[in-house]
This record gives structure tokens, C-alpha cells and sequence, in this order.
């Protein structure tokens, strides 16, 4: 695919998202400066071109692991988050040196996956990252690691960008890595494996494709790149997975250096509904009858009547999964009742709530406006 067919071409706000492994020196664990550079020096050329750049940047743990004696390949949760807690200032420190060289303010912004699935935290972090792009600045992201726990063992920084990616609505998602996107296999282990320029569509066969995170200080793996993906994608962005160890990654991107691209279904989503398919985290889920997942598929809401089992706890509004028997989610969406309510009318008719719980709810466990086909 060249890179006048690229989606690249097109996309006017971009976020890049960059690993430990591209920005920082292992042996010496410092940051990689000329290649730094190149990257700012690319931004600066976006910037002139009219588009906006947001960066989302791994490296922080690896920047101080050294720094306090913490050079084992394993770390405990609590001295990642010690090393998290010095890197970032050093992390930050070479993102504003290189920027600043090329005239351009960088902005620190420090996010969790919670930020992105509490409705209102999101708001606010998309209301501050666009302020942030009007006045200017390049909004530089990491995850916040000295509070992070489930998230910082397996690299979210992928899924991360791509959740900046939803919140920001951006045209474009650049992943850069050691590998210049998606094998049917694994190329370091299977010579027969085909490069695959364009995914149309994140299939299981697809997610099949992702593979074991590589060794080193990065954390994140093929697979996580492919969740990204699925998120990205799913709320109208496409996405790029792309090598990005040479100098000029972005340029190399732009004049048609391979990659694959992961393409945006044409019709998009309401913000709203991007927020509920994105959730990484429902907190609870439904599982239904067949025929409600034929009534979901044909677009009405969730009744009472097909849920067969409720699991967890949540309250009046929380994200929920909705899962058939055999354990495919084929929605989310957020509930019209909490835990203990729903449990009490599921598998009941909507005629029926009144009387069982003593007072008149939705008719509905989820409505339509809230609920969104993950096969859309």
C-alpha cells in the first residue's frame, strides 16, 4: 500500500505512540537523544503541514531502573512503581529538551485505563488534551505507573494510545515497534509468514495472529497491538502498526515505508458509544438467550425476558458485558438497573418488574441508546 492510499493522508489529528524499547538505550538506560530528535524534528514537520500530534510514551520505569540499582529483568509491582515514580521526570525531561528544540511546548498528561472508562474523568481529560491542542502544545501521555496495578504487568500503553485515540476522536493511530506490522505468523520463528499490508477487518482469525510480548524492557506484545487495534478502529480511527527504530519514523511513515494499516469501519459511532464499546473493564455481565442475542443483532434493546444469569455487582449505569451461553460478548452497555434489581427481574417480562420489585423501572435492562453491538 503506498503512501498516497494510506489513511495517512487524510488524518489531520494523529496520536503516535512510542515504546521503551524505541526511546531508550538499554544497556546504558538513557534515552536514545538523536533518535528522540528525529522524531520531534517529524512532529515539527506535521505541525507545519496543519496536523496535530498527540504522543503517548512508554519509558519511564526503564529510565530509572538503573538509576536505583534495579536491573533484574523481573521487578516487583512496588519497584516498578518506585522506578515510575523517578523515570517520569527524566521521561518528561527529554520529551520537552527535543521539542522545545524544534520551537514546539510539550505537555505532560498522566492517565490510567480508569480515566478512560469513568464517564466523567474521560470528559475531562478530552476537554484538557483539546484545550491543550488549541493552544498549541504537542500533549505528551503516559500511563500513570505509580498508581497503576493490573495495568502496568502487561503493558497497556498500546490499548492506552488507543483509548487517547477514541477520547480525542483522531484520524489516525500510530503504533512504531521493532517489527513493521502483522504476520500471519510470528517472523522471528516461522519463515513462511506473510507480511499483511491492510486488515479490513479485526476477525478472530486475525486476533489469532498475535503473538508473546518480545524479550527486553518493552512489555507489550502483537497482542496487545491487535486489542488496540479493535478499540481504535471501533471508534472510527484507523490504525498503523509500524517499525520505528530508524531515524524519521514518522517521515518514513508518510512517504510509504511498510506497515499495516488497520482500516475504520466507513459509518463511525456516536462518542457516547464509542466511550461503551471501549470500556476494558465492565463490571459486570449478562448472559442471555439466544433470542435476545437475535433481537440485540436487529437492533432493539435488551429485555429482561432473555437474560439468563447475572454476574457480579454494579449499579444503575455501570458498563456491562452481554455474553450468550457459550461465552461470546456480543455487546456492551450500560445498565438500567443495579446488581440486586436486575437478578430479581432477569427472566421475567417487562410487564412483570413493577410487581417484583414494588416500584416502575425501564422496561428495559439496557436500553438501545445505551448498548452497542460489538459485531456493528
Amino acid at each position: 500500500m503506498s503512501a498516497q492510499a494510506t489513511p495517512w493522508t487524510q488524518a489531520r489529528r494523529i496520536v503516535i505512540k512510542i515504546g521503551s524499547a524505541l526511546l531508550v538505550e538499554a544497556e546504558r538506560a538513557e534515552p536514545r537523544a538523536a533518535w528522540l530528535a528525529s522524531v520531534a524534528e517529524d512532529i515539527a514537520a506535521l505541525r507545519a503541514q496543519g496536523r496535530e500530534v498527540i504522543v503517548v510514551s512508554s519509558g519511564a520505569v526503564a529510565l530509572a531502573r538503573r538509576t536505583l540499582g534495579l536491573t533484574g529483568r523481573v521487578l516487583r509491582l512496588e519497584q516498578k512503581q518506585a522506578a515510575a515514580a523517578v523515570g517520569q521526570i527524566r521521561l518528561a525531561g527529554a520529551w520537552d529538551t527535543a521539542l522545545a528544540a524544534q520551537g514546539l511546548r510539550a505537555a505532560q498528561l498522566l492517565l490510567t485505563l480508569e480515566d478512560s472508562e469513568d464517564r466523567r474523568r474521560y470528559l475531562n481529560a478530552r476537554a484538557t488534551l483539546g484545550t491543550l491542542l488549541e493552544l498549541g502544545c504537542v500533549p505528551v501521555i503516559n500511563e500513570n505507573d505509580t498508581v497503576a496495578t493490573a495495568e502496568i504487568r502487561f503493558g497497556d500503553n498500546d490499548r492506552l494510545a488507543a483509548r487517547v485515540a477514541e477520547m480525542v476522536q483522531a484520524d489516525a493511530l500510530v503504533l512504531f515497534s521493532d517489527i513493521d506490522g502483522l504476520y500471519t505468523a510470528d517472523p522471528r520463528r516461522d519463515p513462511t509468514a506473510t507480511h499483511l499490508p491492510v486488515v479490513e477487518r479485526i476477525t478472530d482469525d486475525i486476533m489469532a495472529m498475535g503473538g508473546e510480548p518480545p524479550p527486553g524492557y518493552s512489555s507489550g506484545g502483537m497482542r496487545t497491538k491487535l486489542i488496540a487495534a479493535r478499540i481504535a478502529t471501533g471508534a472510527g480511527c484507523a490504525m498503523a502498526i509500524a517499525k520505528g527504530e530508524a531515524m524519521h519514523p514518522l517521515r518514513a511513515l508518510e512517504e510509504g515505508a511498510r506497515c499495516t494499516w488497520f482500516l475504520a469501519p466507513p459509518e463511525g459511532r456516536t462518542a457516547r458509544k464509542r466511550w461503551i464499546a471501549g470500556s476494558l473493564a465492565p463490571l459486570g455481565t449478562l448472559v442471555v438467550d439466544e433470542g435476545a442475542v437475535g433481537a440485540l443483532r436487529r437492533g432493539s434493546s435488551l429485555l429482561p425476558a432473555g437474560v439468563r444469569e447475572v454476574r457480579g455487582e454494579f449499579l444503575r449505569g455501570d458498563p456491562l458485558s452481554v455474553r450468550d451461553g457459550a461465552g461470546r460478548e456480543w455487546a456492551r452497555g450500560l445498565s438500567a438497573y443495579d446488581a440486586a434489581d436486575a437478578r430479581r427481574i432477569a427472566g421475567h417480562r417487562s410487564a412483570e418488574i413493577e410487581a417484583i420489585l414494588g416500584w416502575r423501572g425501564r422496561d428495559e435492562i439496557i436500553h438501545r441508546d445505551d448498548l452497542v453491538l460489538l459485531e456493528e
